[in-house]
């Protein structure tokens, strides 16, 4: 356990953060799995909703640093790329 005064500021952020960053991660998987069932249902007009919101969540998640930028690039580039597929069948 933290004994300064400083040390203890730092562990209530710290447990703060991760509260933060859990809640924006699960709000990330959540987006990405729905654009991804709406993307192997074929209906174009719904993967390209869902992914937009997805892209959009993945794009705040690495400005805040919640998940590594090359991630959320990563993941993006796949999402797109099933919803492009999506949209020819």
């Amino acid at each position: 356990m933290a004994n300064h005064k400083s040390a203890k500021k730092r562990a209530r952020q710290t447990v703060a953060r991760n509260e933060k960053n859990r809640s924006r991660r699960s709000v990330i998987r959540t987006l990405a799995k729905e654009s991804e069932a709406a993307s192997a249902t074929g209906n174009k007009e719904a993967a390209q909703t869902s992914l937009r919101k997805a892209v959009s969540a993945l794009a705040k998640g690495a400005a805040r640093g919640t998940v590594h930028w090359k991630t959320a690039a990563r993941k993006t580039s796949r999402l797109a790329k099933r919803a492009k597929a999506a949209k020819k069948a």
